[in-house]
């Protein structure tokens, strides 16, 4: 067996409870449980559902796991857990979940960021990063280009979208179109049969203006009401809308600008691996987009599984493995989440 200690993981910031168990940069289990089906109904998550679904979900998620790894609780070395960003009463349910195991076990308990933790989710795939690293972080809530120059301690931020996240996108966008939520595999699923160059939706702040200040950020509030005022106008007109052509021209456009500039972000800073990380990186277009422009550029990229690119444990998991490899000392048992936890805080202290 190896040496290398057991790590427990939490993540309940968002909809998904997961508990992961990881030594070093091996995954042993990724249980998760998912209250999606349950926010359907509200076009979106509803965070006092989601809160109360992390509390039911918690310890069978947590059984499920130590069964999948084949592993009890007294063979755990430390627990990590989310400490933000997410929804506060969601992430408050899993730090005080992890606070009573490392109580209960006399174990170190590491709070840890959210969103650096999806990049760490990609050395569960293929082993250490090679850093520095350029990380395109595509999420429901989040959308940043990241230079991660250590894992466990330095996360620096190049640029994040000024408005909608790209899966807040995809949802709004979705419903215009008459699809259901979750927006993004559903927008997928209707791409498929249709044209992505048919309909060309405006790709934000690329203009060379717009690239002086805002070289790695990005908007997606334009690109929202221009599909808006492409439906109306065809639905005024008593056309048919094509909602495949119109799915596969908004999804090209978001995946156009979002590897175009972290392309760019690598080439400028001379960086030669992108991971590209988060629920949306899920998304089979800007997987292949981002493949093919990174080869093109002379790229390595790396991508987790899409079971590790939503919100896991596992991932936790593995931020908690480099953190306590590093030895770096422990969360204090007081620490609370922060539902705006910047991403350049990767461990609280």
């Amino acid at each position: 067996m190896s040496d290398q200690p057991l790590i427990l993981g939490i993540e309940t910031s968002c909809d998904e409870t997961g508990v992961g168990l990881v030594r070093g940069t091996t995954l042993l289990a990724n249980a998760v449980a998912s209250s999606v089906d349950e926010h359907v109904r509200f076009g979106g998550v509803v965070p006092e559902v989601a809160s109360r679904a992390h509390l039911e979900a918690m310890v069978p998620t947590l059984h499920r796991a130590l069964s999948e790894a084949g592993v009890t609780l007294a063979d755990v070395d430390a627990v990590a857990v989310t400490a933000g960003p997410g929804l506060a009463g969601a992430l408050m349910v899993g730090v005080s979940a992890a606070k009573a195991l490392a109580v209960a076990l006399g174990k170190p308990l590491y709070g840890v960021n959210h969103l650096v933790g999806h990049v760490a989710a990609e050395q569960l795939e293929n082993g250490p990063l090679t850093e520095p690293v350029v990380a395109l972080l595509v999420s429901g809530g989040h959308t940043e280009i990241l230079l991660v120059e250590d894992i466990a301690t330095s996360a620096t931020l190049l640029g994040q979208t000024l408005d909608d996240a790209a899966g807040e996108a995809f949802d709004k966008v979705a419903r215009l179109i008459g699809l259901k939520y979750p927006g993004g595999p559903n927008i997928q699923k209707a791409a498929v049969g249709g044209d992505p160059a048919a309909i060309r939706f405006p790709r934000g702040l690329t203009s060379p203006r717009d690239l002086e200040r805002h070289r790695y950020d990005f908007s997606f509030s334009g690109l929202k009401t221009s599909v808006a005022r492409w439906v109306e106008t065809a639905e005024r007109a008593g056309e048919t809308v094509p909602v495949a052509d119109v799915a596969a021209g908004f999804q090209e456009a978001v995946a156009d600008v979002l590897t175009r500039k972290a392309v760019l972000a690598c080439q400028e800073r001379g960086i030669s691996t992108m991971v590209l990380a988060g629920g949306v990186a899920a998304n089979a277009r800007l997987r292949d987009l981002t493949r093919e422009r990174c080869a093109a550029a002379g790229i390595e990229l790396r991508q987790p599984r899409f079971s590790l690119c939503t919100d896991n444990g596992a991932m936790i998991a593995a931020l908690g493995a480099a953190v306590v490899e590093r030895g770096l000392p422990p969360s204090s048992l007081d620490f609370a989440s922060d539902s705006s936890l910047p991403v350049t805080q990767v461990l609280v202290g």
